[in-house]
């Protein structure tokens, strides 16, 4: 499995543990130039729980999917989208 695709498995598999919405959760990943950018798209209530309190969720999260960019040499950012419903 090419690992790009298996950190974007990954990273949803976290966060679909945390959230209250899966359904309406999505992990979007764009490759711009040599980063790999994996967006989070989450229902309004659902971003509170993955940033956690003080940011310690989504500072573990990110800290997890860098870990596993490294072992297979890529450059990640994980960001989350500001839904504007």
């Amino acid at each position: 499995m090419e690992a790009a695709l298996a950190i974007q498995e990954f990273l949803e598999y976290v966060v679909y543990q945390l959230i209250d919405h899966p359904e309406e959760a999505s992990v979007r990943h764009d490759k711009k130039g040599d980063r790999h950018e994996y967006r989070l798209r989450l229902n309004q209530g659902d971003i509170g729980r993955v940033i956690g309190k003080n940011g310690y969720t989504i500072s573990a999260i990110r800290s997890l999917v860098t870990a596993a960019a490294q072992k297979n040499h890529l450059k990640v950012s994980v960001e989350i989208d500001e839904d504007e419903r």
